[in-house]
């Protein structure tokens, strides 16, 4: 493919996104140690949010599509060759006395008494759902779509900015969504034990208009209505940290460290207390009066609104749920979901994102989060240079909003796959149309870095090619580049199809909200 030197980078870039090509290709300098040539391959970025690379992203997306679909409505027990190699992001559970930092505290497992209890069974290792049959005989195994959401912080418009935003409770909207995960890994906990299997489940994180983080989560099996509407009204997270009272933080100036003390310290000399001497003042309820017990700094609970949708497997209602599923996985969680142009975004709008923006930026998100010298507190951890406001964690970042945590949440016995075997499974298909209509395909392992020389040395040496380099290729030949190997592939993969016919299991169809699309990435 030859490209003029006219061309300017917006037009070769939106060229690439027509073929679905990576628009910010990695640059690599491969030398084979046994000829002794030289060349430069690009390699797909990889990103996953539309805004840096629109194909990288989409194609993040369908293959989050196919494990999503592939796990929902399984009727066998998945297996696991190694259990630890998963790419899961279900965490082991927590117990209701676990707190946030790296050693555990021990206090009361007492279920607060403003909270319902739960039936609490022997989980058993079982993840498929149950059957029932009609009276015409026919069995079914229906699964399920749940949503859940986070309570009110204040009226709020059609538009989802507060009616009064003096009165919008930002504060607890921000730490809501910060402990957003703990939350809901305590729920799946909870639904296990109170329905006595392995519940399994497909998720995704989204924020809701107001801003307010929810749960979009595909379950396979049918469980009660009024089961799972009870566990969501019983399930809580506490926050057992030092006070993070606004009257209490630092406004001026931030405390510096100090070396010869080996900590932090106030603008009088005096060391701030250290995160485990302030937490043994939470946990000893130092300033509280006789009989008085020690409450934690958060409690987080859902929303009143929990929906729930019986989904059966292969219907049109299956596949547009895990459409809507995944929808929104390429956009970030400000950015706006229901507009094209972010310019249009009204002013108010605006400014509920930089309220909400700023609360986030000022908290703290964990134990050894720089903002706790702002509150007087030293990180767990604390080392020099440490800046309130500066912690590096995505969670204080605008375009997260203090939702730091995965977006796609994914129980370990969904597929008993790990995400790198559903890419593998993808290019299998794609080589296989190949294989049966006698195209060859190019040799993508011939650079491979496990490949050794004659001397059982690497024969390929891989270098990174930095844009500052003298010799580095311009952005318009890395992606044109890109583009080429694109279209080769599309090229070669409709060839295929047009002689052998859409196989079974065909990965560009089983999206449908794809026309055709591109075929996935034999080497991604």
């Amino acid at each position: 493919m030859v490209l003029g030197p006219a061309l300017s980078d917006e037009l070769v870039r939106g060229a690439a996104v027509l073929v679905g090509a990576c628009v910010r290709p990695v640059l690599s300098r491969v030398t084979d140690t046994t000829t002794g040539d030289v060349r430069t391959v690009t390699i797909a970025c990889g990103a996953t949010r539309e805004v840096i690379c629109p194909s990288c992203a989409d194609r993040a997306r369908r293959l989050r599509m196919q494990q999503c679909r592939e796990g929902w409505h399984l009727d066998t027990e998945p297996e696991l060759d190694d259990p630890d190699a998963s790419e899961s992001d279900d965490e082991a559970p927590a117990d209701d006395n676990e707190d946030d930092a790296t050693e555990r505290r021990v206090r009361s497992t007492r279920r607060r008494e403003d909270v319902p209890d739960l039936p609490r069974l022997p989980v058993s290792g079982h993840t498929v759902g149950r059957t029932f049959e009609a009276p015409d005989g026919k069995t079914y195994r229906p699964s399920m779509f749940l949503t859940l959401t986070m309570p009110s912080y204040g009226r709020v418009t059609d538009e989802g900015v507060p009616v009064d935003p003096a009165r919008y409770d930002y504060r607890r909207a921000a730490l809501d969504a910060m402990h957003f995960p703990k939350l809901v890994d305590r729920f799946w906990q909870n639904l296990r034990r109170a329905t006595g299997y392995n519940v399994q489940y497909f998720a995704a994180v989204e924020p809701q208009r107001r801003l307010a983080p929810h749960l979009h989560a595909a379950i396979r099996g049918a469980i009660p209505r009024k089961l799972i509407k009870q566990v969501a009204a019983a399930t809580y997270h506490q926050v057992w940290w030092p006070g993070i009272d606004y009257s209490h933080h630092y406004r001026a100036g931030r405390p510096a460290w100090d070396e010869e003390q080996g900590g932090y310290v106030e603008d009088g000399g005096w060391m701030l207390p250290t995160w485990d001497e302030a937490m043994d003042y939470v946990d000893n309820g130092d300033g509280l009066d006789v009989g008085e017990e020690p409450e934690p700094v958060h409690v987080l609970r859902f929303g009143v609104q929990v929906d729930l949708q019986g989904i059966l497997a292969g219907t049109p209602a299956a596949d547009r749920r895990v459409g809507y599923l995944t929808k929104y996985l390429t956009k970030s969680i400000a950015e706006p979901l229901d507009i094209d142009d972010p310019h249009r975004i009204s002013a108010a709008r605006r400014a509920h994102i930089d309220r909400l923006a700023e609360e986030v930026r000022w908290l703290p998100c964990s134990p050894t989060c720089a903002n706790w010298l702002r509150y007087g507190t030293q990180p767990k951890n604390a080392r020099p240079g440490m800046e309130p406001g500066r912690c590096p964690s995505k969670a204080h970042d605008r375009d997260h909003l203090g939702l730091g945590g995965r977006r796609v949440l994914v129980s370990r016995k969904w597929t008993g796959k790990t995400l790198t075997e559903h890419r593998a499974d993808r290019a299998a298909v794609v080589r296989a149309v190949l294989a049966e209509a006698g195209i060859e395909m190019d040799d993508h392992d011939q650079f491979s870095a496990t490949a050794t020389a004659p001397d059982g040395k690497a024969r390929y040496v891989w270098t990174p090619v930095r844009p500052v380099d003298p010799d580095a290729p311009s952005y318009v030949w890395a992606v044109a580049k890109s583009i080429e190997q694109r279209r080769r592939w599309r090229e070669q993969y409709d060839a295929a199809k047009q002689a052998t016919g859409p196989p079974s299991g065909d990965v560009s169809a089983t999206d449908p909200s794809s026309p055709e699309g591109t075929p996935p990435c034999p080497t991604t």
